[in-house]
């Protein structure tokens, strides 16, 4: 019986890796669509493997770090057709990173319903601004000491990495994180809105990124509606649905990017990302988290409420009180 249940703990642990192996290198191949060369590296605005690898961690624990290295692996070799010395650097740069965003999100007592306002800005400023440190620093260390990347070019190569895996993080994992609570919608949920906010997310998002009259503001009457609303649950699909769109309208240059160069393009798409990611992940944690002490507060003002009522002295119909007589007064 204990070895049956090794043997099945084993078999479940594999699957959990080969599955964030699956994940990873699907996610790595529709990243690759949209990627752009930079000084001759190539970069991606957004690499959702990163998003994907920290979600993981957080759902599965540390254990599925090889399947995260097994999917760089594979992602690597299908990029530049061999494994080469530094195709296993930048692989184990694309590992090492989440591990360390997880270890630090973990140290902070990161919670991953993000239903404070410290949870969200933990993910942005550990999670992803500063975990993706590793990723982009080694990577183009990697590429420099391969002879692929000269000197004069690491900036820029590691401004446009590091920036496709911080959005990779701020737009993948919040909506991994509300994927995993999702529930079968009640007939009394608000469909009307929820629908009415998916056509105008997906009209306004069309009109800000084609047009060429650069109405980009456009996108965040949007996400404040979505957030205060719905919470993460809204917000998290509009915020990846307009920077898909957005990536899309910048690498074909098309709409406000039109006329520009890569660069110009990459700095654009990564500060308008990270906008819509930012409102859309601290306004939705802002509005759960008071949701949460109003609950709170209510409860605790009808279990109050209750224990007054039952302390109170009782009176029956005669208008003689339950509890001890008064004393008799002197005459």
């Amino acid at each position: 019986m204990i070895r049956s249940q090794e043997t099945r703990h084993r078999a479940v642990a594999v699957l959990r890796m080969l599955g964030v192996t699956a994940a990873y290198y699907l996610s790595g191949r529709l990243g690759l669509l949209r990627q752009v060369g930079v000084e001759g590296a190539v970069v991606t605005p957004l690499w959702p493997p990163t998003g994907i690898s920290l979600a993981a961690l957080l759902y599965l624990g540390a254990g599925v770090w090889p399947g995260i290295a097994l999917g760089a692996l594979l992602t690597v070799v299908t990029l530049g057709g061999t494994l080469s010395a530094a195709g296993v650097g930048i692989a184990a740069a694309n590992t090492l990173a989440p591990v360390c965003a997880c270890a630090a999100l973990r140290a902070v007592g990161f919670r991953t319903e993000l239903d404070r306002l410290r949870d969200g800005v933990a993910l942005v400023f550990l999670g992803a601004m500063g975990g993706m440190l590793v990723s982009a620093t080694v990577g183009t260390a990697t590429l420099m000491l391969g002879g692929d990347l000269g000197v004069r070019q690491f900036g820029q190569v590691w401004s446009a990495w590091w920036a496709g895996d911080v959005m990779g993080v701020l737009m993948v994992t919040p909506l991994l994180l509300v994927v995993r609570r999702a529930r079968l919608p009640r007939a009394d949920d608000r469909w009307v809105e929820a629908s009415a906010l998916a056509v105008v997310a997906v009209g306004a998002t069309i009109v800000a990124t084609r047009s060429p009259l650069s109405m980009l503001y456009l996108l965040f009457p949007v996400l404040v509606w979505a957030a205060l609303r719905f919470q993460l649950a809204g917000s998290a699909p509009c915020a990846l649905l307009m920077s898909v769109m957005a990536i899309v309208a910048g690498t074909g240059g098309v709409g406000p990017f039109a006329g520009h160069p890569v660069l110009e393009v990459m700095l654009n798409l990564t500060v308008l990302n990270g906008c819509v990611a930012l409102t859309a992940l601290l306004l939705a944690a802002i509005v759960t988290e008071h949701n949460n002490i109003r609950r709170e507060t209510e409860l605790a003002c009808e279990e109050l409420a209750a224990l007054v009522e039952e302390l109170a002295p009782r009176r029956d119909t005669g208008g003689r009180s339950d509890g001890p007589a008064d004393p008799p007064r002197p005459v």
